[in-house]
């Protein structure tokens, strides 16, 4: 519980004090913003500070900091160190530099960012590299939230943690689990192609403040819960210093590095956000909101990914043989069976429904800005315009059409490539956000994203180097060397090209 207690105060601090000198050492101005300088009524529209924080909060939280928090808790409560130094040091900055480098550029998307301070070619690399990675976000946010609905329709919420666990088969209108899924698919997917297409104000505006609602409820519900029943002994928490050690029960095959460093996902650090900041980018009516609703909301979704990871461990933890997490891994870590028995669990029928909404909230919120950010992706990539309907029929239809098909795959799969993705897009947004502070602002100040950009380097290098969807699965040994030599390969580039040079 202290260390719980102890992560929240450290990310609240983090937002007041090292938030604060990321702003001040970026130095926001009075100049005018893009929906300031040229509203289009459809993607560049003037949106007050509070709503702006809440979207932005909603478009990054999806399923990562619950799914991959709590999949990255079967590593034990280390977990929380990565999760609270992870958001302060790497993460917030991350979604900071790229949301206040879209303000800069007239609402740039990050790829454009990206091509601006890294050159030519990583422009290229990454227009393909955030299209794909933006796609596979809808596919994860739309299938995710279809099977906990489905959950929710064919179980309901009383006796489903005994349901779910035995197995037992449930129907609803005549209707499984599986097939609720694929009905509960399509209807997300048209909502995604209406919140695609309609100006952000009209569909994503309105919605978001109820799904905010349900958002807070369940971070407060869970959370609040979880340390009540470490206090009174019916599912204690394991503390830090408890398990500084890989509890993974499969330990000899999966080492926290890089395996839980990339599995926790948007908890920590998300190249994702880069591709959803620049929406919200384009709506800011001051420069000086950026602190508050970048690197606030990344903060946010810290606590988020704590509370998860933290109920989790508690509530599979078996105490008997001492503390263990092998029952998340039974469970299969972080899945719509683990989210819906956590919340109908601690919470009971009627505030889990609440929980629940919340959960599903989150990735929804993100699915939908996800193939809106590839469309405007494309846009900026062809350079076209997206005033008139058609145009943006032209980019939505394929791009919802593709997520629609990938849908089919096996949903581990297309999760395990996501992280990854995601990772290796942060790492090459934060060398961007590097190379344009210490061209513009000071060759000090570069470091705040260089040294989490290197650190990033070698966790994605690594990872593609041992992970088995990656096909390399190189000895673990040679894969560490080559992650982290490359690191200081980047490192060592962007000290001779980019450092030395500076002024």
């Amino acid at each position: 519980m202290y260390s719980f207690l102890g992560g929240l105060v450290i990310l609240v601090l983090g937002y007041m004090i090292y938030g604060a000198i990321v702003d001040k050492i970026f130095a926001p101005t009075d100049n005018p913003t893009p929906c300031v300088a040229h509203p289009d009524g459809v993607d560049f529209v003037p949106i007050s500070a509070g709503r702006a924080f809440l979207i932005q909060l909603l478009n990054i939280a999806g399923l990562g900091p619950i799914f991959g928090a709590l999949t990255g808790a079967i590593w034990g409560p280390q977990v929380y160190l990565w999760i609270v130094f992870g958001t302060i040091f790497a993460g917030a900055v991350h979604d900071y530099l790229v949301g206040m480098l879209s303000v800069r550029n007239d609402g740039a998307s990050v790829s454009e960012i990206t091509g601006k301070y890294l050159g030519g070619f990583m422009l290229q690399v990454m227009r393909l590299f955030s299209v794909v990675l933006l796609v596979m976000v809808g596919v994860v946010f739309m299938v995710g939230p279809a099977g906990l609905l489905a959950l929710m329709v064919t179980q309901g919420t009383s006796g489903a943690v005994g349901a779910a666990a035995a197995g037992a088969p449930a129907t609803a209108l005549g209707y499984t689990a599986g097939e609720w899924t694929k009905i509960l698919t399509v209807v997300i997917l048209i909502y995604y192609f209406l919140a695609t297409l309609l100006p952000i104000d009209k569909v994503i505006g309105k919605i978001y403040p109820v799904f905010g609602l349900c958002l807070i409820f369940m971070a407060i519900g869970i959370g609040g819960v979880t340390v009540m029943n470490h206090i009174n002994g019916t599912k204690p928490m394991i503390e830090l210093w408890e398990g500084l050690y890989n509890m993974h029960p499969k330990a000899d095959s999966m080492p926290i590095w890089p395996l839980m460093f990339i599995t926790v996902a948007c908890g920590a650090i998300s190249g994702f956000h880069a591709t959803q900041s620049p929406l919200m980018a384009r709506c800011l009516t001051s420069e000086r909101q950026g602190r508050f609703v970048f690197y606030g909301a990344m903060v946010a979704e810290g606590i988020i990914a704590l509370i998860w990871a933290s109920a989790g461990i508690a509530f599979y933890n078996a105490t008997d043989g001492g503390f263990s997490t092998a029952g998340l891994l039974a469970v299969g870590g972080g899945n719509s069976t683990s989210v819906y028995q956590i919340s109908v669990g601690l919470l009971g029928p009627v505030g889990s429904i609440l929980a629940l909404l919340g959960v599903v909230a989150c990735p929804i919120t993100s699915g939908d800005t996800a193939f809106r950010s590839a469309r405007l992706t494309l846009a900026d990539w062809f350079k076209i315009d997206q005033k008139g309907m058609a145009p943006r029929l032209l980019l939505a239809v394929p791009l919802l059409a593709a997520g629609y098909a990938i849908s089919f795959l096996d949903y581990g799969i297309v999760w395990r490539y996501f992280s990854w993705s995601n990772q290796t897009l942060a790492m090459i947004a934060l060398w961007a956000g590097a190379v344009y502070l210490c061209r513009n602002v000071s060759k000090g100040s570069s470091l705040m994203a260089a040294i989490p950009a290197t650190f990033m380097s070698a966790v994605s290098v690594t990872y593609f180097c041992i992970a088995p969807e990656c096909y390399l699965m190189l000895d673990r040994t040679l894969a560490y060397g080559i992650g982290i030599g490359v690191a200081i390969l980047f490192a060592l580039i962007f000290c001779f090209t980019t450092y030395r040079k500076a002024e």
